[in-house]
């Protein structure tokens, strides 16, 4: 297929920078969490920032639609912005402000794999949220640009699914993000086969505690802990081979919390606490069974359970669907729902989602709580579309900046 703008042409514009392969020593304060198994990816976009804290045990670089948006609001890309403008012909407005965010996320991309020679996770834009073919089509496209570095970011959506796996049939590796329970991974990983899957822990905590439920402490870290049970059970019994990353990471200490999870994203901020503050290995709670013990109104209230739990019923479901992907979202959604899982893919009505999007990253528990108690919603769920909001409005931040300068 030809597009608007061929791979040499990105890669030619991001050369235009003057970036240069930044090297640095063995950091002995990294070292000690390697030798856990761990893997560390820097949470930044910003290459300045990142060649500060830079040390050789960081393997990856991990952004999204907010961190490029960061990027472009800078300034940085305004003349190649107005160039690329330029450059693209036979496309209406819309297309072109998409083909243009496409052309400046790889060339981000492409320039902090020139700066770290290290893989790079590049999300794709939020219009292809729900859309099979848009994300198997630009996800083929990004990583064809820089295969052997570049990892495609899919939300979990019932559509994310499907695409990952069909990029999973092609080779490419998919992080499939916006996670926050191990049943949404266990989807991640049996039906997607997504290279790397996640938890946003750092939300799950504040959703406790923004809504005075808790104080929030030990419930993304359970929740992370047995992700990564699951995972390494499901890695073992059915040939997937998906990492679990723990992120939205918020503070230093949580780094303890969780050593020998698979990946940690780790904001810049974050690093440079765990340095000051002398943040080193001393225990593994994800080499327990049951994780950090959590309170016990919080560890019995069977309307939490279901973040760090799957139900027999659940398990069924995603096994069926492993081995039988539907070709269409509303296939996937009408067997989960079938089945008995009516709060994992849900659909909302204008209100629902305005009011969703008027909450921000944290839903105000609340107004939910009658949909939470029927179970049709999770908390998981409402993290997953409030998140996916959130990236949506940071895109359109971006678009925008497109839009005017074209």
């Amino acid at each position: 297929m030809k597009y608007p703008t061929s791979n040499s042409k990105i890669t030619d514009l991001a050369s235009g920078f003057d970036d240069q392969l930044f090297t640095n020593k063995s950091s002995n304060f990294w070292s000690k969490y390697i030798s856990s198994g761990t893997s560390l990816w820097v949470d930044t976009g910003d290459i300045s920032i990142a060649k500060s804290i830079w040390c050789d045990e960081f393997s990856a670089l991990t952004t999204n639609n907010s961190l490029i948006n960061n990027e472009v609001q800078k300034g940085t890309y305004d003349e190649l912005l107005t160039h690329l403008s330029g450059q693209i012909k036979g496309l209406n407005n819309t297309e072109k402000i998409k083909e243009i965010a496409f052309c400046i996320n790889a060339i981000h991309g492409l320039r902090l794999v020139k700066c770290f020679n290290r893989k790079v996770s590049l999300e794709l834009h939020t219009d292809l949220a729900h859309d099979i073919d848009g994300i198997y089509h630009w996800g083929i496209r990004l990583h064809s640009i820089c295969p052997d570095k570049f990892i495609i970011k899919i939300p979990f959506t019932a559509s994310g699914l499907i695409g990952a796996r069909r990029l999973f049939r092609d080779g490419v590796a998919v992080n499939l993000t916006l996670g926050f329970s191990v049943r949404q991974n266990a989807f991640a990983a049996v039906v997607a086969k997504a290279k790397y899957c996640n938890v946003f822990l750092g939300r799950i905590g504040a959703y406790f505690k923004n809504n005075n439920i808790s104080d929030g402490l030990d419930i993304g870290e359970k929740v992370v802990a047995e992700t990564q049970h699951c995972m390494r059970t499901i890695n073992k019994n059915y040939c997937s081979n998906t990492k679990l990353i723990a992120a939205s990471i918020r503070s230093a200490p949580q780094l303890l919390n969780m050593i020998g999870t698979d990946t940690y994203t780790i904001p810049t901020k974050i690093i440079q606490d765990a340095i000051n503050q002398h943040i080193q290995p001393k225990k593994s709670l994800i080499n327990s069974i049951a994780g950090p013990q959590l309170p016990a109104e919080i560890s019995s209230n069977l309307n939490f359970k279901h973040l760090w739990q799957v139900k027999d019923y659940e398990k069924q479901t995603i096994l069926h669907l492993g081995n039988k992907l539907p070709n269409t979202s509303t296939e996937l959604e009408d067997f989960a729902n079938a089945n008995g899982c009516h709060d994992i893919f849900i659909q909302l009505n204008e209100e629902e989602q305005k009011t969703l999007k008027d909450d921000g990253k944290i839903p105000i528990h609340r107004k939910w709580a009658t949909k939470l108690y029927n179970n049709e919603v999770g908390i998981d769920t409402l993290l997953n579309a409030a998140g996916l909001y959130a990236f949506m409005a940071d895109q359109k931040k971006l678009d925008d900046r497109i839009g005017m300068l074209i």
